[in-house]
């Protein structure tokens, strides 16, 4: 990979360094990493297509959320496996040779374990994590596991050039929902400061326990649960280097 531009979050210090890759996974210290490929803003623009390849998306973490070039779809990455949603609903494995135009990933170890059987909906879900969650100034990689009364989820439709602006794909997305189903919820809690280069608040994408349908969460209703917290106390973010990249207008478009 060329030389990255790279910016470390360290809670809430924000430093800006050049270098020539992203640090190392095999240190114990860099487990709390929350490693980021692209910003936000550039796939709103409608950048779908990156350079990193999913071989090399796998040294930064195990558990995440993405896309794919020509945004074919979504992606999560839970227990050590990558999953790319594809328009059908349907849950594929991801060769490594395939690349992403945008990926959050991290190295998933719980800091906080909390089981529930108390029944809420989305709302009240997201209630619940703000009173459990110790600050709202760090970024949170957050699993949801086990049985769902109801879920809603989408996903996009692979696109062609000239792509269209996110907010267009998404006005055709297809929608998917599923009744007393067991799966997992991966996403993060990131914070306000981070808008524009990602989105602030909470992002889950969804898998069944098959591991055969999912989507980006847009609805759900729990009901025995057991949700997992990693505290995450640093931030690397590597922009693409090429001309698409660097000549997109990327105006503050709202992702929902």
């Amino acid at each position: 990979m060329k030389k990255n531009i790279t910016f470390i979050i360290l809670t809430t210090l924000l430093c800006f360094t050049l270098t020539g890759c992203p640090p190392s996974h095999n240190t114990v210290e860099n487990k709390d990493i929350l490693f980021q490929y692209s910003a936000l803003g550039s796939l709103l623009a409608g950048v779908y297509d990156g350079n990193i390849t999913f071989a090399e998306l796998k040294q930064y973490g195990d558990f995440g959320l993405g896309t794919f070039n020509a945004l074919d779809g979504e992606m999560i990455a839970v227990d050590h496996q990558f999953y790319q949603i594809k328009a059908d609903g349907i849950a594929y494995q991801v060769p490594d040779e395939m690349k992403a135009p945008f990926a959050v990933v991290t190295w998933f170890g719980a800091d906080q374990t909390i089981i529930s059987d108390t029944p809420m909906d989305w709302d009240q879900l997201l209630t619940y994590l703000d009173s459990v969650l110790p600050t709202e100034n760090i970024p949170f990689a957050i699993k949801i596991e086990g049985t769902f009364d109801y879920m809603k989820t989408r996903s996009v439709p692979r696109q062609n050039k000239p792509y269209p602006r996110l907010l267009e794909v998404l006005k055709q997305q297809p929608v998917f929902e599923f009744h007393q189903i067991e799966g997992v919820m991966a996403g993060f809690r990131l914070p306000e400061y981070v808008q524009g280069l990602n989105a602030s608040g909470y992002h889950f994408h969804f898998i069944t326990k098959n591991r055969d349908a999912g989507g980006h969460v847009l609805d759900c209703k729990i009901q025995n649960i057991k949700i997992e917290i990693d505290y995450t106390d640093q931030w690397h973010l590597v922009f693409p280097e090429d001309e698409e990249f660097y000549h997109f207008n990327m105006t503050a478009d709202k992702y929902q």
